[in-house]
């Protein structure tokens, strides 16, 4: 096993935890291995990411934030998956680009990103489809750098605008600052959107936001924050509708037990209509359970 000087003393994310992920966990929960729950073809993505076959889809264990909704909670909390090398990593990409993915979409791969930029190193001139760093937004610039060249498009939530919010359901106070920061850098590293000739996005950004209960004005100051610092013709808005109150929510957080009303999510929609954002909409069917992926480790291993 190659020892990363990164592993030893972890700072890739904003928690900046300090663990020696060889002996033990970070805060995400990770040890020095990288470790995945499911990698195969993920057909229910923005219409430019997943427009022909899907998105070839790596979702990876443990997460820096742990938001107390994570709909990932298997992955994200309870830490499910298998571990694989930087070889077998490698050979993963190049299985869902062999299936016909349409990208190859890296989720939640923060806490991994030295093993995930090796990997991809190893068989960039082999790739032909589009790099997608799926995250959660918390970020810090330097790690981001570290995938400069790697990565096409970025996908990050903004989840909060409000220090408040940040700390009461994912311990992070400092999220928005991060995130912010982290969205320009990834502007910077992609640039304008571009396409191919199938309305597939090539290159670019799309930022999404989980409209959460009584949470609509925080959303709003998130649409207006992107109007403000970023372009139409560099980003795209996906405004998700599909916050579900699963079982294990705690009773702490009464306002979290309720879907978002159909007023709710239509007042952050207005907002960013009127300020001129582009992107995408869901359907209030989309907060069902059964849009939960399944983590059976399928593709993870041969």
């Amino acid at each position: 096993m190659t020892i990363r000087n990164e592993y030893l003393s972890c700072c890739l994310c904003p928690r900046k935890c300090g663990a020696d992920r060889y002996s033990g966990k970070g805060y995400c929960g990770m040890g020095a291995v990288t470790t995945a729950a499911k990698a195969s073809l993920h057909k229910w993505e923005e219409p430019c990411i997943s427009y022909k076959n899907g998105a070839g889809t790596i979702f990876f264990s443990g997460c820096s934030l742990h938001c107390v909704y994570c709909q990932n909670q298997i992955i994200s909390g309870e830490l499910f998956g298998a571990e694989v090398s930087t070889d077998e990593l490698s050979d993963i990409f190049l299985r869902l680009q062999d299936m016909g993915a349409d990208n190859i979409e890296l989720v939640t791969p923060t806490h991994f990103v030295p093993d995930i930029t090796e990997a991809l190193e190893k068989v960039r001139e082999r790739i032909n489809i589009p790099v997608v760093y799926n995250s959660g937004g918390y970020e810090l610039v330097e790690t981001l750098r570290r995938l400069d060249g790697l990565v096409d498009i970025y996908l990050p939530d903004i989840k909060y605008f409000s220090p408040e919010i940040s700390q009461k359901y994912s311990n992070a106070p400092d999220y928005f600052r991060y995130a912010s920061e982290a969205v320009k850098e990834m502007i910077r590293q992609t640039g304008k959107l571009q396409y191919n000739s199938e309305g597939g996005l090539l290159k670019g950004m799309i930022i999404r936001h989980l409209v959460l209960p009584k949470c609509r004005h925080d959303s709003m100051s998130i649409m207006e924050w992107i109007a403000e610092n970023t372009s139409p013709e560099q980003v795209l808005v996906s405004i998700m509708n599909q916050y579900t109150p699963f079982d294990f929510i705690p009773a702490e957080f009464p306002e979290l037990q309720r879907r978002v009303t159909k007023m709710e999510y239509n007042s952050v929609v207005d907002r960013a209509a009127e300020l001129g954002l582009n992107g995408f909409t869901q359907e209030r069917s989309s907060a069902n359970a059964e849009y939960v992926p399944d983590f059976d480790l399928s593709g993870i291993k041969k």
